[in-house]
């Protein structure tokens, strides 16, 4: 998959939503990674991630609410592994990750606010597949989004 997220929105002007405000940082093995958007909405409880990514995820790409925090991580190498073994395209995490030294040995898209050693409480708790809101932009299950060295832009329609 190649593209250019500023040329996506040269071409699709008034049809991409950029996601601003926030300093990025990309951990995975793919810094460029697109597909269809599954959403979770969870603080500090990786349970939902977990079981979402154990799921076939072909073409589609995790968007995680975490509230922003950067106290507990929502993925690791071993959730990671498991989201490579089902055909997810990659994650995106408005909070932390771990293990970042294993997942840029992986062949999946890593981005998030930053990382921290410390691993998620599971509490069971999350929501699937609900609208969530973060860098200014409201993230719907089904929009497709786009991530590069440039930024992240998210689309109603698939722009590939």
């Amino acid at each position: 998959m190649s593209f250019v997220t500023c040329d996506l929105c040269d071409a699709n002007e008034g049809n991409v939503a950029v996601i601003t405000g926030l300093q990025w940082q990309s951990y995975g093995g793919r810094s460029c990674f697109a597909g269809e958007v599954v959403t979770v909405k969870c603080f500090e409880d990786n349970s939902r991630v977990k079981e979402t990514l154990a799921m076939p995820g072909a073409g589609k790409v995790l968007v995680v609410d975490g509230g922003g925090s950067l106290r507990n991580a929502l993925i690791g190498d071993m959730i990671a592994e498991s989201a490579v073994k089902n055909g997810w395209e990659g994650i995106v995490i408005y909070g932390a990750c771990r293990d970042v030294d294993e997942l840029a040995k992986l062949d999946f898209g890593v981005l998030t606010l930053g990382c921290v050693p410390i691993k998620s409480v599971r509490r069971n708790e999350g929501q699937l597949n609900i609208d969530i809101e973060f860098g200014g932009v409201t993230i719907k299950p089904g929009n497709y989004i786009y991530v590069d060295n440039n930024g992240v832009i998210v689309s109603a329609k698939n722009l590939l």
